[in-house]
């Protein structure tokens, strides 16, 4: 049984695994490049060791590193969290050579539906509907000509090892063909170290809906229902939310169904996705499958009662899964919204700094995911994403209800965040009404500028709401009066000033 686990991640995902391996009594390893001494997942850990450099490639890459960091820990097993080397077959295997337990799928299904390629002609032999393409790699330019017209425009280009929406390029005229398949080569190469590309009919206003899969070691595997992903900047998902608001009882029961097939047919293990894109006519074809855990998966755990992670390690210890599909149901809905430090008016740029202030939301059916503090210096080398902003409730209309709510109250204050942008997402009347696709953000851009928030941070800066007005005022009435000669008796007799009346009146904080 494994009782230590090294998380070779970083971030929230890192807490995230870290709270239920304590949960579950086991010890936890944290690894960290030198960028991230002071993230909070290396003081959760019970221990925690420096890999190297802030660049990701001689540090949270660096397979020997991280395999010698188990080894000297004496660790069980290694959790990949996801990104990094979560869906790294090499290093899958390295980990099974080295008799350290691998949480996660086999390596050898990570490289067979690692490269899109390859995964394209598994699923189609296992009579999973894919999106119309070729299933060969597209070495010359002439060779991209034949194909599109073929296929019929418009298509898009895709890397084969792709993926964050890396090396994609549409393709609506012949004439934009060979910049377009020079451009895709060009950005996989760089991205992926992987310069083969293919090509796929291009599915207009698509619906990008995901199935989330568990399977054991024993040749069980189910379907733990959809995640709607639609949300999307430049391939990037932004908010997602479950149920989907256009899925009928009968198309979910038959993609999970396909889910299913599509997990036994890599003989799959562990917790995995298959993503689907599904047209307004609910006509649903295989895009991918992520052999990891996802981003999102908080938000099936919110409306299934499963813990992901748990049900990972229980996989991993040869347990077989401990309920079966007709055990499992959805209840209410849940939303996800990423928060992250980024300039949503900047053309998101990056706003790497140190946070002064967070101020996170509570309540009923509230989670948030994160690894940030007080004081806590966002790094320039990583992922914007400084936490996952989670509420369930009972239905669509009351989550997007409570989401607004917890949006308003989270403050974070030192670096720039992307709240403000998402609380306009969620005035958009067709996010409300759940009819949207791929195409929302670009397609409700100017509707969202003209969208008009009451006390929105605009800068990091200002502050507009009446309570912090107050409680700064308080605050200002205590230091001044620290120069005030102490009474010996209980009570003092002197005024109370309006700002403290003022202070009070709101509900505030008593600074005395």
């Amino acid at each position: 049984m494994i009782t230590k686990i090294l998380v070779a991640n970083r971030g929230e995902i890192a807490m995230r695994v870290m709270r239920s391996c304590k949960e579950m009594s086991i010890k936890t390893v944290a690894v960290y490049s030198e960028a991230d001494r002071t993230s909070r997942h290396v003081f959760f850990a019970d221990e925690a060791i420096c890999i190297g450099p802030a660049p990701s490639t001689e540090s949270y890459l660096n397979v020997d590193k991280i395999i010698d960091a188990a080894k000297k820990t004496k660790a069980d097993a290694i959790h990949p969290g996801y990104g990094f080397l979560s869906e790294n077959a090499s290093f899958a295997k390295r980990c099974k050579e080295e008799g350290i337990i691998f949480i996660g799928a086999p390596f050898e299904a990570i490289e067979s539906m690692g490269d899109k390629i390859s995964a394209r002609r598994i699923m189609k032999a296992a009579g999973v509907p894919i999106v119309p393409g070729n299933e060969e790699s597209l070495d010359t330019y002439e060779e991209a000509l034949k194909a599109a017209k073929e296929i019929g425009l418009p298509v898009m280009i895709k890397a084969t090892a792709g993926g964050g929406g890396k090396g994609i390029r549409i393709v609506r005229t012949f004439d934009e063909l060979e910049n377009a398949y020079n451009s895709a080569i060009s950005e996989a190469k760089a991205s992926f170290a992987n310069g083969i590309v293919y090509m796929e009919k291009l599915i207009e206003h698509p619906h990008h809906i995901e199935f989330q899969v568990l399977a054991d070691q024993h040749g069980n595997v189910v379907h733990l229902f959809e995640r709607e992903c639609s949300i999307q900047r430049k391939n990037q998902k932004v908010i997602e939310e479950t149920p989907s608001p256009i899925m009928t009882d009968e198309v979910r029961k038959k993609m999970g169904e396909i889910a299913v097939k599509a997990a036994k047919a890599v003989n799959y293990e562990g917790a995995g996705t298959i993503e689907f894109m599904v047209d307004d006519k609910l006509n649903y074809y295989f895009l991918e499958m992520n052999t990891r855990l996802q981003v999102e998966h908080p938000i099936t755990e919110e409306v299934l009662g499963v813990d992901l992670v748990k049900e990972q390690i229980n996989v991993a210890n040869g347990k077989p899964l401990r309920f079966k599909q007709e055990d499992l149901s959805q209840r209410g809905h849940a939303i996800e919204c990423r928060i992250c430090a980024e300039d949503a008016e900047n053309n998101f740029t990056p706003t790497p700094g140190i946070i002064k202030l967070i101020t996170e939301p509570q309540g009923i059916g509230v989670r948030v995911d994160s690894f940030c503090y007080e004081g806590y210096e966002i790094p320039i080398y990583y992922d914007a994403m400084i936490s996952k902003l989670v509420v369930w409730a009972a239905n669509r209309t009351y989550a997007i209800e409570r989401m607004r709510r917890v949006l308003y109250e989270y403050k974070i204050t030192g670096v720039k965040t992307n709240i403000s942008y998402l609380r306009k997402i969620l005035e958009v009347p067709d996010f409300v009404k759940g009819h949207y696709t791929t195409s929302f953000l670009e397609d409700n851009k100017q509707r969202m500028e003209s969208v008009s928030l009451d006390n929105v941070d605009r800068d990091d800066e200002e502050i507009h709401t009446d309570e912090d007005i107050a409680a700064i005022a308080a605050y200002f009435d205590y230091m001044v009066n620290q120069d005030r000669p102490s009474t010996s008796t209980a009570t003092d007799n002197r005024q109370i000033s309006r700002w403290r009346e003022f202070g009070k009146r709101n509900n505030m904080r008593n600074y005395d």
